[in-house]
């Protein structure tokens, strides 16, 4: 953890920590039936008004106050801030003194960073402060956008977290926008995965705190454990009045959950909505470590079709009778977890699961003896993740590696169900428009889309579709050298790390000198990207790799035509795809981008109807397609969700007994 500001910062008192974290706070319940449809009907209705005009015409009436600001002198602005600051803190602020907060923020930016906000930012700063979602475009400046609501939330003195995708853009920006904060009388801190629970407790006891999703997610299942039995504010409260404190209260490091702005909001609250955050410990079971060993052996008698069919698109795998049958016959005069036959069931189809749809590269990579997973969205390796119900154990058990133990749940909650504990909560994303209805049914969030500060140059050629995968391939590599010819610098997204590597060896066989960028240190990657855009660059990126970090144009590249985005899959969501296309033509900035794309890619292999991929060879095919995905990973999210309230409802929350 580092924190940012005022190094002589304290850290709150246990006991107004955890008054102020023990509430017994559950999310709120999907509405059904009329309730539903009411939802729906006044998510339309939020639509139809005009957000964006409206806030675009107030963020220019508070470019008007900043003149007010610019003839003071800096004691004289440090006193109007401190002035604010005392306003917010008793909740006495009216419209107009908030227009004034951000007039004086915008003022305030200019001189500790030499960044005035224009217009498009202030807007997208109003709405964040209103608890939409903006839609900005890459490179439009959405960590300055932020600090203009963050700043407001500051002083109003119940703590603001600022949720980024990763510890490196968590350290980065709070350390870029520390003067704005520290001129306006707040203290800021950023939370990193190496952090100690007293660094951690007092991070968060700043005015605002930095962190990832997966850190903060963490450390509030942390504190619920340290609470044990003791919910309620009110059991806290009695067992405080009762034995004079309360047991675990001294262990908390949060002080509840008033306002989050996520940064990448369609990234956390969308993509990785129902990954499921566990704090779990080892249970040991040496017979369920031999168990998928020799389950990993025995699968080799197993043949495709015969004994087990797949379905992609589900992502799972069923035995046939002729399967079921050999398993009958293979199990005969097996003891322990084979004597019975679902379970002996459950370890063949999981070892078939892990050799037939987990693939080295793709879905995980190998690292010093350990299975790593690999964000198939980012590319970025998760090592702090493993999967449940065994597959984890199953795939080592495929590697030949050491099987890891079976972990014990002691905590679990969806990124979903946390981030709808906030009080308040806002988010900013580059692509947002897509996931507008989801964002209002299950987060309560409208989507603002805002305009770009100079007009888009961004021309999007029609894609180019092909049969076979390894034609896409030729045709990618023929694409890279022609404009590389140009002097002009190419971005190539993949899907995977493995087609990162493959697309590697093709390049390096023809003689075109470039970057790889699949699953390393968030550092390196944004130095990486960072330079994307330089003359002659050749960069292959995993799809979303590098995300928050601008790729500016090199001398001269404005002149040849400005990167140029090569896209070799198209994404279950577009929203993917139109995050990699957004990486060219930034800020008015001229750029290209085109999808080469295969009829063998894994989209149309798990989505598209059988009777409609002979008629595969337009766009429109894959549109139709991505949409079909898109509304099988809504219902998925939503079936998740109602499980989710349904624990929640049915089974108490209880830390281990000693």
């Amino acid at each position: 953890m580092s924190t940012i500001s005022n190094p002589t910062m304290q850290s709150a008192p246990p006991s107004a920590l955890w008054r102020t974290m023990a509430q017994d706070m559950q999310p709120p319940k999907l509405p059904k039936g009329l309730d539903a449809a009411w939802l729906r009907f006044e998510g339309t209705v939020r639509r139809l008004a005009r957000r964006q005009s409206r806030y675009l015409r107030r963020a220019e009436r508070i470019i008007c106050l900043q003149h007010t600001f610019t003839q003071q002198s800096d004691d004289q602005l440090a006193e109007s801030a401190h002035r604010l600051r005392d306003t917010f803190r008793l909740s006495r602020d009216t419209t107009e003194e908030l227009d004034k907060a951000f007039a004086l923020v915008g003022e305030v930016a200019y001189r500790q960073l030499g960044l005035r906000p224009y217009r498009e930012q202030i807007a997208g700063a109003l709405a964040l402060h209103d608890g939409c979602v903006a839609e900005m475009a890459t490179g439009e400046g959405k960590t300055l956008t932020a600090s203009l609501p963050t700043t407001i939330a500051g002083w109003r003195g119940r703590g603001c977290h600022v949720i980024t995708v990763n510890d490196y853009l968590a350290r980065r920006d709070a350390e870029t926008m520390t003067p704005i904060y520290q001129f306006c009388g707040l203290r800021v801190a950023a939370i990193q995965q190496d952090s100690e629970p007293a660094e951690r407790r007092e991070a968060y006891a700043a005015d605002i705190t930095y962190c990832t999703n997966k850190e903060v997610t963490a450390d509030f299942l942390r504190d619920r454990l340290a609470l044990g039995r003791s919910r309620t504010l009110t059991s806290m409260l009695l067992n405080e009045l009762t034995f004079g404190s309360c047991a675990g209260a001294h262990q908390l490091v949060m002080r509840g959950l008033e306002y989050a702005i996520v940064d990448e909001a369609d990234s956390v609250l969308i993509d990785e909505a129902v990954t499921p955050l566990i704090i779990s410990g080892e249970a040991p079971n040496a017979e369920s470590t031999e168990a998928y060993q020799q389950a990993a052996q025995l699968v080799d008698r197993f043949e495709f079709e015969r004994h087990y069919r797949v379905d992609h698109r589900f992502h799972e795998v069923r035995l046939t009778e002729s399967g079921r049958k050999l398993l009958d016959d293979l199990r005969a005069n097996r003891r322990g977890l084979w004597a019975g036959r679902r379970r002996s069931e459950e370890l063949i189809v999981q070892a078939l699961v892990a050799r037939e749809l987990y693939q080295p590269g793709k879905q995980y990579v190998v690292r010093e003896g350990k299975v790593v997973i690999v964000d198939e969205f980012t590319g970025r390796l998760m090592p702090d993740r493993t999967w449940r119900a065994g597959l984890h154990q199953a795939i080592e058990a495929k590697e030949q590696l050491e099987i890891q133990p079976l972990k014990q749940t002691l905590a679990r909650v969806s990124f979903q169900n946390f981030f709808r504990l906030y009080r308040r909560l806002g988010g900013m994303s580059g692509t947002a428009i897509e996931a507008r209805s989801e964002l209002w049914q299950i987060y309560r969030l409208p989507v603002v889309r805002i305009p770009t500060h100079r007009p888009c140059r961004l021309e999007i050629a029609r894609d180019q579709i092909h049969h076979k995968a390894a034609d896409r391939w030729t045709a990618v590599v023929d694409e890279i050298r022609r404009i590389h010819a140009t002097g002009r610098p190419v971005l190539i997204g993949t899907r995977s790390v493995e087609a990162s590597e493959q697309l590697s060896e093709q390049l390096t066989i023809v003689g075109i000198d470039h970057q790889v960028l699949n699953a390393v240190y968030h550092e390196t990657e944004a130095q990486i990207i960072a330079q994307a855009g330089q003359a002659g660059r050749v960069t292959v990126a995993t799809n979303m790799a590098g995300r928050g970090t601008d790729i500016k144009l090199g001398q001269g590249v404005a002149e040849l035509g400005g990167l140029h985005v090569i896209a070799t899959e198209r994404h279950e969501t577009g929203r993917v795809d139109r995050q990699l296309f957004g990486r060219a033509a930034r800020q008015g900035d001229p750029g290209t981008a085109v999808a080469i794309i295969s009829l063998e890619d894994e989209l149309i292999r798990r989505h598209a109807p059988r009777w409609l991929k002979r008629f595969g060879r337009s766009s429109r095919f894959f549109t139709r397609t991505q949409r079909r995905a898109e509304a099988a990973a809504y219902r998925n999210r939503r079936a998740v969700l109602r499980t989710d309230d349904w624990l929640t409802e049915h089974l108490a929350f209880a830390a281990p007994e000693g």
